[in-house]
């Protein structure tokens, strides 16, 4: 019998890439979305029998709980993400980024597993000088900081579940994001060929969209040793400043103009560097590296062809 996963958000940039891992592993695959993006990520599983997509809203009650009723493993990651996205419609961010969880928890079996992301933007804004770990307080100053971490406080005090906080994701995937910094650096580096960098010494750590989609897997399979227990996600070796990011991107695009300027403050404020030690004692370490996601992200980027509005 395969273990049966539901994933609420599948079609968006973590989740198409997320199933895709888990169907290749042996799972089935139930995916929910309400494609408010349009996306069209998932098509290329369709022919897999052990993947399933119902088109509907992670606050539907009624869909939700018939959908939660078949599945072993549930992977809650609609959300509204970003500052950006979370500022723009304050209720449907907690609507969706705290609540929908919440009635997750309460629809499923203290037996069925739930795996959910949160961000490391928890952290808020630290020294940039000491590492983050799972003990360090969260102190969220953003809308959408507070409304995971609260989501991830209400699933800590259940049982069977993990969470699992992300560093700042980059790579390609099928429903790309370009609001993602290292995605963003690399996106403005080809097309407009300069940036201007404020808070060129705030720090934050990385991590590979498909090391994130193989480490839900791995808290699968070793859930019995992880639950009750957050974990940091990055790549200990990527725990870099706007300025050295932007100077790696240069190495494989010279033509990159960068400026620095005194003026100008990140909204999220995020300034840490993380520690990932509990996670690679549970097993897991992240290995794909911003070497490789560079030129990746660059031969992405050549599929986007002449973009709309721009006589380019």
């Amino acid at each position: 019998m395969k273990t049966r996963v539901f994933i609420t958000g599948a079609a968006g940039y973590l989740g198409s890439v997320l199933c895709e891992h888990l169907l290749r592993e042996g799972y089935h695959v139930t995916g929910l979305d309400n494609l408010m993006y349009g996306e069209s990520g998932l098509f290329h599983l369709c022919n897999n029998p052990d993947f399933d997509f119902e088109y509907g809203d992670c606050r539907d009650e009624r869909l939700v709980s018939s959908l939660v009723r078949k599945a072993d493993v549930i992977i809650p990651l609609a959300a509204l993400v970003g500052v950006g996205a979370s500022n723009r419609d304050p209720l449907l961010t907690k609507t969706v980024n705290t609540d929908a969880v919440a009635m997750i928890n309460r629809l499923r079996s203290p037996q069925q597993l739930v795996i959910y992301p949160n961000t490391n933007s928890g952290y808020g804004t630290q020294t940039g000088e000491t590492f983050c770990t799972e003990d360090t307080p969260l102190q969220p100053i953003s809308l959408y900081g507070t409304t995971k971490v609260e989501a991830e406080n209400l699933l800590l005090d259940s049982p069977n579940t993990i969470t699992l906080r992300l560093a700042t994701v980059f790579g390609t995937s099928p429903r790309m994001r370009l609001d993602l910094l290292v995605n963003h650096f690399v996106y403005t580096a080809i097309f407009d060929k300069y940036i201007i960098i404020f808070e060129k010494d705030f720090k934050r750590n990385y991590v590979h969209i498909r090391d994130v989609a193989d480490c839900f897997i791995h808290c699968i399979r070793n859930s019995e040793s992880m639950v009750g227990r957050p974990y940091n996600v990055g790549l200990d070796e990527a725990n870099y400043s706007k300025e050295e990011l932007a100077l790696k991107i240069k190495e494989h695009l010279p033509e990159f103009f960068v400026h620095f300027s005194e003026f100008g403050s990140d909204p999220d404020k995020r300034n840490y560097i993380v520690s990932n030690q509990r996670l690679r004692e549970a097993g897991f370490e992240a290995k794909r590296t911003l070497e490789e996601g560079i030129p990746e992200l660059i031969k992405g980027y050549r599929l986007l062809g002449r973009q709309k509005y721009k006589n380019v």
